[in-house]
């Protein structure tokens, strides 16, 4: 590959990159508005609230920037770059077409895995230069949910590996047979669940409760730095509908995938984004007890038994 066209593709997945976080945040706002009767998002701009975002970034830009006097300058400014660069990297490793990858990389899954982990330190990092004891609290629980749920989403995607042969996440869709949507459908369950609480998505929004902990790690946090933490967040689903849509819905397989692949590969990580809204609108918050439950009583088991049951397939087919 030229550096011409490491260049070009580098550029195009960039712009991709800061475009479809947008696309999310958006369409967050609509189904919101849809499901919860909210009028506000629908009148910016006129038609069906079409300037609601770009009403958001000018917001954003008039909002005075505010370093706490206690805080540690350097780690508090440098925190918001620290939570959305992972998600860029990870981004880069993603097929969405045969071929059309940034970084095709032999182990591709599990560096999407260790790149995305490394996220939480923007959080943390956040949270102990703040000098507030609020943000500190929502930084500890950002750090136990993830100890918490890498575990059972790590297993989902050894188990999907397992399956394809491959720790390449573009082998895994070259290996994908429909069949996968029931016997993998377990490891899928697992992964998304653990992606939203990763995430510190709603009903996983602990970190963040502001009838709590006021906005948790973010609570000092103001204009543009403040809203590099929402474009993490939904460059995060972003990278996670895409790796659902990979790993579990065959990505670019479908009808004509040799033209339509990539319009397969975001049709399918589009409804995975939707299903990530609807769990903020659709579900209560919960405490602390019940997530350690849900992730160590609920998807670790069940994430095993999705292991233990591939091996036996793939030994018995092999």
């Amino acid at each position: 590959m030229s550096l011409l066209e490491i260049t070009l593709r580098s550029l195009v997945a960039l712009a991709g990159f800061l475009v479809l976080p947008l696309l999310v945040g958006q369409t967050e706002h609509k189904v919101m508005a849809h499901m919860q009767g909210r009028l506000g998002p629908m009148y910016a701009g006129g038609f069906h609230g079409w300037a609601q975002l770009v009403a958001d970034g000018v917001k954003f830009l008039q909002k005075e920037d505010i370093t706490p006097a206690a805080a540690d300058r350097r780690v508090f400014r440098l925190a918001p770059a620290l939570a959305l660069i992972p998600y860029l990297l990870a981004a880069a490793a993603i097929p969405i077409h045969p071929g059309a990858v940034i970084a095709d990389l032999p182990g591709s899954a599990v560096y999407v895995l260790a790149v995305t982990g490394v996220g939480i330190l923007g959080t943390l990092m956040a949270g102990w230069a703040s000098a507030n004891k609020y943000s500190l609290l929502g930084a500890l629980r950002s750090a136990a949910q993830l100890l918490s749920y890498e575990l059972p989403m790590v297993l989902a995607v050894v188990s999907v590996c397992m399956a394809a042969g491959s720790l390449s996440l573009g082998g895994i869709v070259e290996a994908w047979q429909p069949w996968w949507l029931l016997w993998q459908a377990p490891g899928a369950l697992v992964f998304l669940v653990a992606a939203v609480a990763e995430l510190q998505r709603p009903p996983f929004d602990m970190p963040v409760a502001d009838s709590e902990i006021v906005f948790g790690a973010y609570t000092e946090y103001t204009g543009l730095r403040f809203a590099f933490f929402l474009l993490a967040e939904y460059a995060g689903i972003v990278v996670m509908s895409l790796l659902v849509a990979v790993l579990f819905l065959g990505g670019w397989r479908g009808p004509f995938d040799d033209v339509l692949g990539w319009a397969w590969t975001f049709s399918k990580g589009f409804v995975v984004a939707f299903l990530i809204i609807w769990f903020r609108v659709a579900w209560p918050r919960l405490r602390e007890d019940q997530l350690q439950r849900v992730a160590w009583l609920g998807l670790v088991p069940l994430a095993l038994a999705q292991l233990a049951l591939t091996a036996v397939v793939v030994v018995m087919t092999a």
